[in-house]
């Protein structure tokens, strides 16, 4: 294959069932494109059928490929992906197709240009959220307001799955991750704000996933603890360049 324009990383864990539907589509759109594409699907150690999911598709089309880590979190597998990665652009995209596939153009050239990361946001201008229930979304607000005082200054969604780097600075952040969970986004975006890469909000289309595997209450409380973790991990030196 020739060199990718684009990476596509998924982090998967028991996600059979949904990547039954949502990779053919993730397939059908790569294969519609002028440019060359690579989808790495990162098994965070499943239980399920998840892996020969993949398998039986990757057998078919060879843009797709499967890294199998054991069980550590969503932050370890997105971590796996992104430094797995060869393409010009690293895009982050969840199993649950929450946002259609289709809007990834929107992070790429001639769309966009001249970022260093690209933040799919459902609340900045032109996005759009379907179906989220009133609590779920005020739970979210909430959140972003505690990582805008602790951590992360001057974006209105920093948690939604779908983000893009550019390739040199995907290398760099994700090389310093130590976040395992949920809480790797806060502590991406840290890393990319403290050494002054260029950081936009991508406005999206958004449905809600009633099954989501999010736990609006659990996680959060986690998150928190990390946002207080980066915090710590800051003064400790753990970002600081070598």
């Amino acid at each position: 294959m020739e060199h990718p324009l684009l990476s596509i990383v998924v982090p998967a864990y028991n996600e059979e069932r949904r990547l039954r539907e949502t990779l053919p589509r993730i397939v059908d759109f790569v294969r519609a494109q002028d440019y060359a594409t690579e989808v790495i699907v990162v098994d965070d150690g499943s239980s399920d059928g998840t892996a020969s999911v993949v398998e039986g598709i990757a057998a078919d089309t060879p843009l797709v490929r499967l890294i199998k880590n054991e069980h550590r979190g969503k932050g370890f597998a997105v971590k796996t992906g992104a430094l797995a990665a060869s393409g010009d652009y690293v895009f982050l995209c969840d199993a649950d197709l929450s946002m259609p596939i289709e809007d990834v153009a929107k992070f790429l050239p001639p769309a966009l240009e001249g970022y260093d990361v690209a933040i799919g946001s459902r609340e900045i201008e032109g996005a759009r959220r379907y179906d989220e229930p009133g609590l779920r979304h005020l739970m979210g607000r909430v959140f972003n307001t505690l990582v805008r005082l602790l951590a992360v200054r001057g974006f209105q969604d920093t948690q939604a799955g779908f983000k893009c780097f550019a390739r040199g600075a995907a290398r760099e952040m994700f090389s310093y991750q130590t976040m395992d969970g949920f809480g790797f986004d806060v502590e991406i975006l840290f890393i990319a704000q403290r050494r002054g890469y260029r950081i936009v909000e991508v406005p999206i289309n958004w449905y809600y996933v009633s099954n989501s595997r999010v736990s609006p209450v659990g996680d959060s409380v986690r998150m928190f603890r990390e946002i207080l973790q980066v915090r710590m991990n800051d003064w400790r030196g753990r970002y600081d360049e070598v």
